[in-house]
């Protein structure tokens, strides 16, 4: 079996975008505003020659809230790979999915619970199944509440990024004591941490 790191997107990878207006703060909807993240080329790199697929598994409510198409969704994905081959030939992302779905959408098609969306298992699972990933082998590396509590949902080792909103997202995950193995100031720090830990 394969061991994984599944990453968040959005504050792990690349940046978080102040938005064009108060309710999409934070929501990428533009591939111009697609920016790395530093150092998580050569984090990706590392973790892959250390023999962990890269499965990136990010929430999506801008498709299920009409403020992002499928489309350009897949152009802002592409783009994100583009630029991390550039600055390393050997970031390379294995697998990458995406929840579309939010309750509060108003796109009929998305505006729905769905067990993808974060906190839920749905992604991993499915990477799971695609990839023959062992679990217990494996990480979940994010920004936010949600992605700590999918990794512990999954039964992953968690690691909480300060990029992003990682700062506020610990106070939220002590209050409502979520487990986190580690603390990282960002992907590079994380994947070296993963790296001393022996569970390679």
């Amino acid at each position: 079996m394969n061991k994984a790191l599944f990453l968040d997107r959005d504050g792990t990878i690349v940046k978080e975008v102040p938005g064009k207006t108060p309710e999409t703060l934070g929501y990428l909807l533009t591939v111009e505003d697609v920016e790395l993240i530093e150092g998580s080329a050569a984090a990706i790199a590392r973790a892959r020659k250390s023999g962990y697929k890269i499965i990136i598994i990010t929430n999506q409510s801008a498709v299920a809230r009409g403020w992002l198409s499928l489309e350009e969704l897949d152009r802002i994905n592409q783009k994100m790979y583009e630029m991390l081959l550039e600055e390393n030939p050997e970031a390379i992302i294995d697998a990458l999915y995406y929840s579309p779905y939010h309750k509060d959408g108003i796109v009929k098609e998305y505006a729905t619970h769905h067990d993808s969306r974060k906190p839920n298992t749905g992604m991993i699972m499915q990477a799971k199944k695609d990839h023959n990933i062992e679990l217990e082998s494996s990480w979940m590396i994010g920004d936010s509440y949600s992605d700590m509590q999918t990794g512990v949902n999954a039964g992953l080792h968690n690691i909480l990024v300060e990029t992003g909103y990682g700062k506020s997202a610990h106070r939220k995950c002590l209050d409502e004591k979520v487990k986190i193995d580690f603390i990282a100031s960002n992907l590079s720090d994380a994947v070296k941490y993963i790296a001393k830990t022996g569970k390679n």
